[in-house]
């Protein structure tokens, strides 16, 4: 167990940068990897206290120990382990050899010096301080690129997740199956070593005396008056019930010292011996009994049946014996038993069932209650544990059902494989619920922690973050328990049966299928909100104009003083590729951020700015260049609305002051649809600002003038607002922009 958490760190450390101070990557190591060992070790020590509340008290042992063992390996981790790590660090910055401790020569430069391979398998290590960045000395470990680049990319083809989603689903109707075909309990004969004459004397046993096996003694624990009639006869009718039962071999074989007796007041025979007792009274009765008929030969056996109290004048208690038939395994066993405690719980007197093999059956009872139980609340906790560490729901959703999923992989195959459901399995099944949250837990919380893009980049992270560590995870536990398969008994053959079950169902789920379904669920989320109209109300501080689905720009009024920036090339082309708002975002400030975004004017383009809503033509002109986005040439036009110097008041409704409207546009050249329009500016090569053209062609229009001439959307929500505020445009005209 303990491994596992040594594998995750190491990965962790191997993806730090070797030129950063040890610190550092000792910071960047646990911020990548504490996490994920706090939510395995967590899970595994809260399964096995659950499995302390068992009432097995060889279970409860086991689960202190592994628990106590559990939160020891984890302190041990983050303590000094990671001060080794530490000092291992400070020897590879000074390039010491990792065994002698003495300066080694980088691997390029012994490749460069022609050295033997022998020295370069043994002799070589670090990076070269001339060229610390030479690919030679900074190579990556050829399994995290096998699962980054051979792995990652097949499970990000669709048809490789449907063959995988497909095997899987054979894999659980297998595990149902096998779910359904359980055998409980733990027969005699594998409590011994295989090579025990134990062994032998069992399965003969079983093989010629199953037909017949068990006596099972009814206790009557009640002082009755057996002289009563009707005592007599509810005796009677709870003694058929249980001769009735099918594994009861009938009233021939029952042993009742009262059914004995009263047929020897009947006989003939008995007559003389009989005379002067009146056996109506109890005292006649017990007296009768006690001097003449248990001191016949032939019903010798019935005094260890009846007790007698201290002055011999009442019956205490009895006992009589069933004889059984036909039982031959332990299901068979745990149903008898259940059978004759329901009888005997029914029957109007105290009476008890005993056997001596039921220390035994009564596991076979408790073990398949308790373990639904402890694998229920083990699951809970585990659930629990990962939405606090994990605040995804979808994640620990589906690390839920992959720990369902091993659980039913388990127990069906185990039962495949020959193992029982007892005390034995049950202890392994617990441990199985911390097994399974390890590598689902480690997977789940490396996609989630990713900041690639695409649900397949993330997928290719996190195997490449942690698929090295699962991977010898998996293969440690195992080479651990594999000489268990050589042990001469059963306890040490299902442990390794099971437990090597859990690793290998385990690292599977969290290599292959856990990260399907972790994609598949994140491009469907993905996809169900690129569906949905790109227009939200604005948080306070939110720096996009929304626009709605359908294409059109649409400026609200605002309710509060806001900086609204619209860009058109990213929204645009969101609605052809599918991106998400928070990319829109992103994508725009990492263009507004640039010099050449940085050009203000104080005309009109089109987008309202001056009371006027924009046509259709003064921004729809051409579609999108890709490789103008890709190469970053979006513009980025500023229109700061100037106020006058009295600060007068403006009647247009779309602005308040001190109100910015920045526009996000790939640069191109006007069309014909709007050259009227677009030909009264032009950009100061010296200033970068737009400037009023002055031609012929174009005389200067007042505000007033342009309102009427440029063409508006009829339903625009500012042509009420702009009709209004007419005349106090007109009373600016004059004043430049």
């Amino acid at each position: 167990i303990g491994m596992d958490d040594t594998f995750v760190l190491l990965a962790a450390w191997r993806r730090t940068d070797l030129k950063k101070p040890v610190r550092e990557r000792m910071a960047e190591t646990y911020s990548e990897a504490a996490v994920s060992i706090t939510i395995t070790s967590l899970t595994n020590f809260l399964s096995f206290l659950i499995g302390v509340l068992t009432p097995f008290p060889a279970v409860q042992i086991f689960c202190i120990y592994t628990a106590v063992a559990v939160l020891f390996t984890y302190l041990w981790h983050i303590t000094f382990f990671g001060g080794c790590m530490a000092i291992c660090g400070y020897a590879e910055r000074r390039n010491l050899h990792s065994v002698f401790c003495v300066p080694a020569t980088p691997r390029s430069v012994a490749i460069s010096g022609n050295k033997s391979v022998l020295f370069r398998l043994l002799c070589t290590g670090g990076i070269n301080k001339d060229d610390p960045d030479n690919l030679m000395d900074n190579r990556e470990h050829t399994l995290m690129v096998f699962f980054r680049d051979s792995l990652g990319k097949a499970l990000s083809y669709m048809p490789t997740k449907i063959l995988i989603i497909m095997c899987f689903l054979v894999y659980l109707i297998i595990g149902i199956w096998g779910c359904t075909q359980v055998k409980e309990g733990l027969e005699r004969n594998k409590l011994s070593q295989y090579d025990s004459y134990s062994v032998t004397y069992y399965r003969m046993d079983d093989l010629y005396f199953r037909k017949y096996p068990f006596r099972i003694q009814v206790v009557v624990a009640d002082e009755l008056n057996y002289a009563d009639p009707k005592i007599q006869e509810a005796m009677e009718n709870m003694l058929q019930k249980f001769e009735n039962e099918e594994f009861s071999a009938g009233s021939s074989l029952t042993e009742s010292w009262l059914r004995a007796y009263l047929q020897f007041q009947k006989d003939g025979r008995s007559f003389f011996l009989l005379d002067g007792f009146n056996l109506t009274k109890k005292e006649d009765f017990i007296e009768a009994l006690r001097s003449v008929f248990l001191r016949l030969p032939q019903v010798g056996t019935f005094k260890k049946d009846i007790l007698f109290n201290e002055d011999g004048t009442s019956i205490v208690s009895s006992r009589f014996l069933i004889q059984t038939k036909d039982v031959r395994n332990a299901n068979q066993e745990k149903a008898m038993v259940i059978k004759l405690r329901e009888i005997a719980d029914n029957s109007p007197f105290n009476v008890t069932v005993y056997q001596q093999f039921f220390i035994f059956w009564d596991q076979f009872i408790l073990v398949r209650e308790t373990s639904i139980q402890a694998i229920s609340v083990a699951a809970a906790v585990m659930m629990v544990i990962l939405l606090i560490f994990i605040p995804k729901p979808i994640c620990a959703l589906w690390v839920a059902f992959s720990i369902i999923s091993i659980e039913i992989g388990v127990i069906g195959y185990m039962t495949l494989w020959n193992v029982n459901l007892d005390s034995i399995s049950m202890i392994n099944l617990i441990m199985c619920i911390g097994f399974s949250v390890d590598y689902s837990a480690h997977i789940s919380y490396a996609y989630i922690s990713s900041e690639r893009k695409t649900a397949d980049d993330r997928i290719r992270s996190a195997l490449h973050s942690l698929g090295m560590p699962i991977l010898q995870g998996s293969l440690s536990t195992i080479l651990g328990i594999i000489s268990l398969s050589f042990a001469p008994s059963y306890i040490f053959l299902a442990f390794f049966k099971t437990i090597f079950l859990v690793i290998l169902f385990g690292a599977l789920h969290g290599l292959l299928l856990l990260p399907i379904l972790l994609s598949i669920s994140d491009q469907c989320c993905s996809s169900k909100k690129d569906d949905i109209p790109l227009y939200h109300p604005q948080k306070s501080g939110s720096s996009v104009v929304p626009i709605a689905g359908n294409g059109n720009i649409i400026i609200p009024r605002p309710s509060h003083p806001n900086i609204a920036v619209l860009g058109i090339t990213d929204l645009k082309a969101s609605q052809q590729t599918g991106k998400d708002k928070s990319a829109q975002e992103d994508y725009g400030k990492r263009f507004r951020e640039t010099p050449s975004c940085n050009i203000s004017a104080d005309k009109d383009l089109g987008i309202g700015t001056s009371g006027e809503e924009s046509s259709e033509g003064s921004w729809k002109e051409r579609p999108l260049d890709s490789s103008s986005r890709a190469h970053g040439d979006t513009q980025l036009i500023r229109y700061p609305y100037f106020r006058s110097a009295s600060h007068e008041e403006h009647s247009n409704p779309a602005f308040e002051e001190d109100e910015t409207v920045q526009i996000e546009r790939t640069p191109s050249a006007p069309s014909s649809r709007n050259s009227s329009r677009m030909s009264l500016y032009h950009i100061d090569n010296k200033t970068g600002h737009f400037n009023v053209r002055h031609s012929e062609e174009q005389p200067i229009r007042s505000s007033g003038e342009r309102l009427s001439s440029v063409s508006r959307t009829r339903d625009s929500p500012l042509s009420s607002g702009i009709d209004q505020s007419k005349s106090a445009h007109e009373q600016q005209s004059q004043r430049p922009f």
